[in-house]
């Protein structure tokens, strides 16, 4: 006899590399970022909002001024400069806000230097112009080498279509949020 209230979870379908568990994929209603700017002041909010605490150090290599609007709003300390290879600070970070790419090092190396200033179970939010659907890929795959995990896909849609609309989502953004896992004791990131 076989318990008709008790059913097994579906298999997931998709973009699943086997050993992995599936990213959740979140979307985001926020407006599209002007020219030469990495987000939306609406963005900015909800990545300050969504991954840190009041009082939490936030690392802006982020283009443009709406992550600092973001971090000042919320109380939370930062360090804001260009991704230079000095001035990063001493004190690790719970978060790091970046776009993409940057030209003045390798993938893996850039994330292993974000991985060295992220509190366990801190995050890096990349931040990329939605089209290449490649570019997702390579970051996901250095930051992997890097040590950090792959935690979240959070898509960012201008508009969400409404119910009974054939309309496809007007996205505009990706961000990938990669993570240094808090396991201690000789066990890897990742």
């Amino acid at each position: 006899m076989t318990d008709r209230n008790h059913y097994r979870a579906p298999v997931p379908v998709g973009d699943v590399v086997p050993g992995d568990p599936p990213v959740p994929i979140t979307v985001w209603p926020v407006p599209t970022p002007h020219e030469g700017e990495a987000m939306s002041n609406a963005m900015g909010m909800r990545l300050v909002h969504n991954l840190t605490h009041p009082s939490d150090l936030i690392i802006d290599l982020a283009e443009g001024p709406q992550l600092a609007c973001a971090i000042i709003a919320a109380h939370r300390r930062s360090h804001l400069h260009a991704a230079r290879p000095v001035g990063w600070g001493r004190e690790s970070a719970t978060l790091i806000v970046t776009g993409w790419p940057h030209a003045d090092t390798s993938a893996v190396d850039f994330f292993l230097r974000c991985r060295a200033h992220l509190v366990p179970g801190g995050c890096v939010a990349v931040v990329l112009a939605h089209g290449d659907v490649a570019l997702p890929v390579d970051v996901v795959i250095a930051a992997k080498r890097a040590g950090l995990a792959y935690l979240q896909h959070i898509v960012a849609a201008d508009r969400l279509p409404r119910r009974g609309e054939q309309e496809q989502l007007a996205i505009h953004t990706d961000v990938l949020i990669l993570t240094r896992s808090a396991i201690q004791g000789g066990a890897t990131d990742g």
